[in-house]
C-alpha cells in the first residue's frame, strides 16, 4: 500500500500529465469522478465538492482585522485560487459556504471570477439573521443578507441557499420558497451540525418541500445513519455532508497508523480517501464537502470519489476498524 505522500507525489504528477491531452493515447480517459442524482430533479452533481468553513473562512476572518502581512496575505490567496483550480479541474463543483464564514463567499467569488470559473461551480450558502441562540429571523434582513451572497458570487441564480442550523425556519425557509418561485434560487434547504436538533430536523424533512438538508457525517460519527439518512431517501431530499474528516478528528486517531491493506478493495490509496469513500457509498449521500486550502490535498479528496466504492459488508468492517482505534489526541492534523 503507497504512503499518503507517495499517493500525492504519483497523482500530482499524474494531474501534470493529463494537461498533456495530445500525449494521451486516443480513447484513454483520465478516471472520473462519480456523480448521484439530486433525487428531486435528477441533476447529476459529483460527490466530492469543497467546505468553506475552516478554510477560506480564516483567511477572511485575519484579512478583516489585517493581521496578515502583504506576502503571507498573496500566499493563502495563491494556495486557495490552487485549490478552486484543482476542483474544476478535476471534476468536482460542489462549493459550500455561509454567510457567517466571515468574507469566505466573497473570497471565494473574486478568486472563481479570477479563474473563470464562476459558472463552473455549484454554489451552495446559507441564510441565518435569528443571531446566536435561535430567537426570530426579520425577513427582510434575510433577504439582504441573501442580496450579499448573490454579489459575492456574482451570479444571477444561486444554486443552493438553506436555513442555516435550523434558525427561524417557518420565516427563513419562507423567504428561499419565495426566491426559489421566482426563479433565483434553484434549491432551498436547511442545515444543523448538532445531534440535538435531529428531532426537529426529522419533523422539518416531514413537512417542508426540501431539495436539500446539510448535516455533519463522518466514518465514526454515524448517529445520521439511523434515522435522517433512511428518511431523505425516503422523501427524496439530497444531502451535504459536512467535516466528513470530523474537524481533524479522524487524521488525528489513525495518526502513524498504515492503511488496512483490503482498502485496495475499493480503490482507496490513502486515509483521506477511505474515509471519503465511506461517507459517498451511502446511498443518501448527494455530495460530501471536506474543507482544505491545500491543492493537493483537494485532488486526494477528490480520489475518494473516484473508482469502485465499499459494499455494505465492507463500510461496516471500516467502521469496526475505526472503532477500535484510540480517542484523538485534543489538538492538530488536517482538517474538515
Amino acid at each position: 500500500m503507497v504512503s499518503r505522500r507517495e499517493w500525492l507525489e504519483i497523482t500530482v504528477s499524474a494531474g501534470a500529465t493529463l494537461a498533456l491531452s495530445s500525449c494521451r493515447p486516443r480513447g484513454v480517459h483520465p478516471p472520473q469522478l462519480l456523480q448521484r442524482a439530486i433525487p428531486s430533479t435528477g441533476e447529476m452533481l459529483p460527490v466530492i465538492g469543497l467546505g468553506s468553513s475552516a478554510t477560506f473562512s480564516q483567511f477572511a476572518r485575519r484579512s478583516e482585522v489585517d493581521t496578515l502581512s502583504d506576502s503571507t496575505r498573496q500566499a493563502q490567496v495563491d494556495a486557495l485560487t490552487g485549490v478552486i483550480r484543482t476542483m474544476v479541474d478535476r471534476g468536482a463543483k460542489v462549493f459550500d459556504t455561509a454567510p457567517g464564514y466571515g468574507s469566505s463567499e466573497r473570497v471565494a467569488g473574486e478568486i472563481a471570477r479570477r479563474l473563470g470559473a464562476t459558472d463552473k461551480l455549484f454554489w451552495a450558502t446559507k441564510v441565518n439573521v435569528a443571531g446566536r441562540g435561535g430567537g426570530s429571523a426579520d425577513p427582510a434582513a434575510a433577504r439582504e443578507q441573501i442580496e450579499t451572497s448573490f454579489q459575492n458570487f456574482g451570479v444571477s441564480k444561486i444554486d443552493l441557499i438553506q436555513v442555516h442550523n435550523l434558525a427561524d425556519v417557518p420565516t427563513q425557509l419562507g423567504v428561499l420558497k419565495t426566491l426559489k418561485q421566482q426563479g433565483r434560487v434553484r434549491y432551498i434547504g436547511v442545515t444543523t451540525t448538532s445531534n440535538r436538533q435531529y428531532e426537529e430536523l426529522d419533523r422539518i424533512m416531514r413537512n417542508e418541500p426540501l431539495d436539500f438538508i446539510g448535516i455533519d457525517y463522518a466514518i465514526d460519527n454515524r448517529e445520521v445513519e439511523d434515522s435522517i439518512l433512511p428518511l431523505a431517501m425516503e422523501r427524496k431530499i439530497g444531502v451535504l455532508v459536512y467535516v466528513p474528516f470530523g474537524r481533524k478528528r479522524l487524521f488525528q486517531r489513525v495518526g502513524d497508523t498504515p492503511l488496512p491493506e483490503w482498502a485496495k478493495e475499493f480503490d482507496a490509496a490513502t486515509w483521506a480517501q477511505f474515509f471519503l469513500k465511506y461517507i459517498v457509498s451511502h446511498p443518501a449521500v448527494t455530495a460530501a464537502t471536506p474543507a482544505t486550502s491545500n491543492a493537493e490535498h483537494m485532488a486526494d479528496d477528490i480520489a475518494g470519489g473516484i473508482g469502485r466504492l465499499p459494499n455494505e459488508a465492507m463500510r461496516t468492517r471500516m467502521a469496526e476498524f475505526v472503532d477500535a482505534l484510540p480517542p484523538p489526541p485534543p489538538r492538530g492534523g488536517r482538517g474538515g
